[in-house]
């Protein structure tokens, strides 16, 4: 496994100081976010910029391990549906500019939505990945689809049941362990379900239990990694474990986002010594 970082705590820091700053920490990867409000916004990165920006992980020796493009997927209204649509399949035709010679870049989303509308948007759901990965497929890339906590994909059986449905290599499983802890769902589970047909991760801290957790930088609550770590190596993961800071700690009005970078490293390359994994 690697340990790596997003960018997604990082929406004001420029992406050559991030870059910097995480390969100097000791991080594996580093994820890119490309949604609007971030500095790497998709739709201000030209060919020149995106050229440099991949030559800036190059000589920085850390690997762009997927990029986060989280976009609603289920607007009711047709021309917002269309428009978002439109801008994720972007997503994926820049990760398919980006990515080397063998690699396949992950791009990920969640569902948008509520809890209670599975029933009546799964069909919905499975139309729309399907395209999503029709489309990545053709570009040689991967959509990594994130169960989350509050939205309409929020358990272990519906992601499965969407990857049942669309059958597609390039779709997979975006597992953030920290959306079923705060669910109450216990890890042994959720990974022996999840990790097996995960391709990319997050990970956090969190407090509580739906509605009334938090999620915190890792080490600041009860997250147990190496235990956590142990599971998934168990469960044939050999992938990235990417941290992410949440947009609740984002919202403190003392926020260092460098600072939480560099707590995040310590507990969590600390972590993987404690569990006696191998990065």
């Amino acid at each position: 496994m690697k340990l790596s970082y997003s960018t997604w705590g990082m929406p004001t820091v420029p992406i050559d100081v991030a870059v910097a700053h995480c390969a100097g920490l000791g991080f594996d990867g580093l994820e890119m976010t490309v949604i609007p409000g971030w500095t790497t916004n998709a739709a201000t990165l030209d060919a020149d910029e995106r050229k440099r920006i991949r030559a800036l992980y190059d000589d920085h020796r850390l690997e762009l391990c997927g990029l986060s493009g989280n976009t609603p997927l289920l607007d009711g209204d047709p021309a917002v549906y269309a428009a978002n649509m439109a801008r994720f399949r972007g997503y994926l035709d820049l990760a398919a500019e980006l990515q080397k010679p063998g690699e396949r870049l992950t791009v990920t989303t969640t569902s948008g939505g509520a809890p209670d509308d599975w029933d009546r948007v799964k069909e919905t759901l499975a139309e729309r990945f399907g395209e999503l990965a029709r489309h990545a497929e053709r570009a040689g890339v991967v959509v990594g689809m994130e169960p989350h906590v509050g939205a309409a994909l929020h358990r272990p059986e519906q992601v499965l049941w969407l990857l049942d449905q669309v059958d597609s290599p390039a779709l997979t499983i975006h597992f953030d362990i920290s959306h079923f802890n705060v669910q109450g769902m216990p890890m042994e589970e959720t990974v022996a379900l999840l990790a097996p047909r995960s391709l990319h991760t997050h990970v956090k801290d969190e407090r509580g239990r739906d509605p009334d957790h938090e999620f915190l930088i890792p080490g600041e609550g009860a997250m147990d990694y190496p235990r956590y770590l142990r599971l998934m190596a168990a469960a044939g993961y050999d992938g990235h474990i990417v941290v992410e800071i949440s947009l609740m700690v984002q919202r403190r009005p003392d926020f260092d986002p460098l600072a939480a970078a560099t707590r995040s490293y310590h507990v969590l390359s600390r972590a993987f010594e404690g569990a006696n994994v191998q990065r």
